[in-house]
């Protein structure tokens, strides 16, 4: 690259969305960076990220299967709070996805760690599974499927808020499971894949 002169679009602006000084709980890996899933619903990833606007920052939460890479769940807002990635787990939910025994993996801020979050997952009979302390590998699938949003389909900043949503909304519906190839998937889309499961 550099005898080309060409340079990464990834890691430019790296922002910070976990909180893990907090006296939650801190749950388990039950995932232990095995992201291999043999049918839907079986392992779920999730995480939080950061999208700078002129109006301020967006944050959106997501939920990936890890059966094809799948997006099955995805809430944005102007605050990084627990009613961020509860409604992001809502969004599955209402979708007839996830269900008794599918571990949920995140990373272990306080968004995730707190008791509303933790109720709502047992209520759904979802399994609780954090990362190591600081370990972005734990959740590598979740972090590659931000950081291929970023440097594929969004604008390094944009004018507003409402426009920022436009693009998540459409990379993660409709280009990234129906367009987007995916190597862990033998090239097939996730959508592809996943209606094989």
């Amino acid at each position: 690259m550099n005898e080309y002169g060409l340079f990464s679009k990834v890691g430019k602006r790296y922002v910070s969305t976990t909180d893990s000084e907090h006296d939650e709980v801190i749950a388990d890996n039950l995932l232990d960076r095995n992201f291999k899933a043999n049918k839907p619903n079986e392992k779920m990833v999730s995480d939080t990220t950061v999208v700078a606007t002129k109006q301020g920052d967006l944050y959106a939460a997501g939920i990936l299967d890890l059966y094809g890479r799948m997006p099955v769940g995805l809430a944005m807002g102007l605050k990084n709070d627990r009613f961020l990635t509860m409604d992001a787990l809502n969004d599955m939910t209402s979708r007839g996805l996830g269900g008794q025994g599918c571990i949920m993996h995140s990373d272990r801020g306080s968004t995730y760690a707190s008791k509303d979050y933790r109720k709502l997952l047992s209520k759904n009979g979802l399994l609780c599974s954090m990362s190591s302390k600081g370990d972005c590998w734990d959740n590598a699938p979740m972090e590659s499927f931000w950081g291929k949003m970023k440097s594929e389909w969004l604008k390094e900043k944009y004018d507003t808020v409402e426009e920022a949503k436009r693009d998540i909304y459409e990379y993660v519906w409709h280009f990234y499971p129906r367009e987007r190839p995916h190597a862990a998937n033998g090239y097939l889309t996730p959508l592809k894949y996943y209606e094989q499961g």
